[in-house]
């Protein structure tokens, strides 16, 4: 393991240590993806930890260290079709999807069915267990936002047919069977607005794939850093131990039952800084080069997280500065 990663789960440990009593049972699906590989790490030292993957975009790499660990089983499980357990989970953290703009305009169909049929069969699990669970939402539910920052209370401004609504409106379905589960069947759900996160582990394929891993790829390999069109688009890039943090409280917390949270950096930066910034970072020669811009990309992207200050009392540690540092350092090494 990257002494950079050990040591944020290290720190992360410490976060789930403050809220979890110990012992339980927790179901995490995607759990070999990027954020769901760091909710296994930071979880299985105080409780027994099912990962649950099919591993159409997760990493077997991103578990294998935990193979032979007690507290840990991985199973190959596609959450979209029929599966049955026996188990009882005390709780359930649910990231099956995939997030990856040019993986789910590839796979619209997979997309959706992971969303709306695997969240359906997700929560029926959570029903029978008397589990609480945890849905990781996006800020791609907001769309392209009239309101900036974004507060949970905003409805969302999206194209229901365009190329990345079989994400978009996947989980805002997913979000609406939460709290139908809530509501009709009193299921304690939670769910987290994820923003553009970034660190070690995270994806770099792909052409329309997110910026940062595409950038720091391109800048320490020298090659032209591509910026889709003129980049004075915003995000808010959170760190992922900041990301995890977030989960971890949102999950294990006494007063998030039925509620919705914003999760994500509320410091709004264009994508053309981010790349100036990643360029001088790595000390690379790469020049930008401008392409058409990609299909109802959004122009603004910024959360308001006053509610996850006030309810879960979480915000952002880590720097935008610090964060690529870190995540680099891990990107060179996985070249080497």
């Amino acid at each position: 393991m990257h002494p950079i990663i050990r040591n944020d789960i290290a720190n992360l440990q410490k976060v789930v240590k403050d809220h979890l009593e110990g012992g339980q049972s927790i179901l995490i699906t995607g759990g070999a993806g990027f954020l769901g590989s760091w909710l296994c790490d930071s979880l299985v030292a105080n409780a027994k930890v099912a990962c649950y993957d099919n591993l159409s975009t997760g990493k077997p790499g991103n578990v294998s260290h935990l193979k032979g660990n007690k507290n840990f089983v991985f199973k190959s499980v596609d959450v979209a079709s029929k599966w049955n357990t026996n188990q009882k989970f005390d709780l359930i953290l649910h990231l099956a999807s995939r997030p990856s703009p040019d993986d789910y305009q590839k796979h619209p169909v997979e997309t959706l069915a992971v969303s709306t049929q695997g969240t359906r069969n997700v929560l029926e699990l959570a029903r029978r267990s008397d589990s609480r669970i945890l849905f990781a939402s996006t800020s791609e539910v907001y769309g392209d936002p009239a309101i900036i920052p974004t507060p949970e209370t905003y409805w969302g401004n999206v194209n229901p047919i365009g190329l990345r609504s079989c994400y978009d409106e996947g989980k805002r379905v997913g979000e609406a069977m939460c709290m139908a589960y809530h509501r009709q069947y009193g299921v304690d759900t939670r769910i987290v607005r994820i923003f553009n996160t970034y660190g070690p582990r995270i994806g770099a394929k792909g052409a329309y794939g997110r910026a940062v891993p595409r950038f720091i790829v391109q800048a320490i390999n020298g090659k032209p850093v591509t910026v889709y069109g003129d980049g004075k688009q915003t995000r808010s890039f959170c760190y992922v131990t900041d990301t995890v943090s977030a989960m971890i409280r949102a999950v294990l917390g006494k007063k998030g039952k039925g509620e919705v949270f914003n999760v994500g950096n509320p410091r709004e930066v264009s994508i053309l800084d981010l790349a100036k910034t990643i360029i001088r970072i790595t000390k690379s020669k790469s020049k930008i080069v401008y392409l058409a811009e990609a299909p109802d990309d959004p122009q603004r992207r910024c959360p308001d997280i006053s509610k996850a200050r006030s309810v879960l009392n979480w915000s952002p540690r880590v720097g935008l500065n610090e964060g690529l540092k870190r995540t680099i350092s891990w990107f060179r090494s996985e070249s080497n």
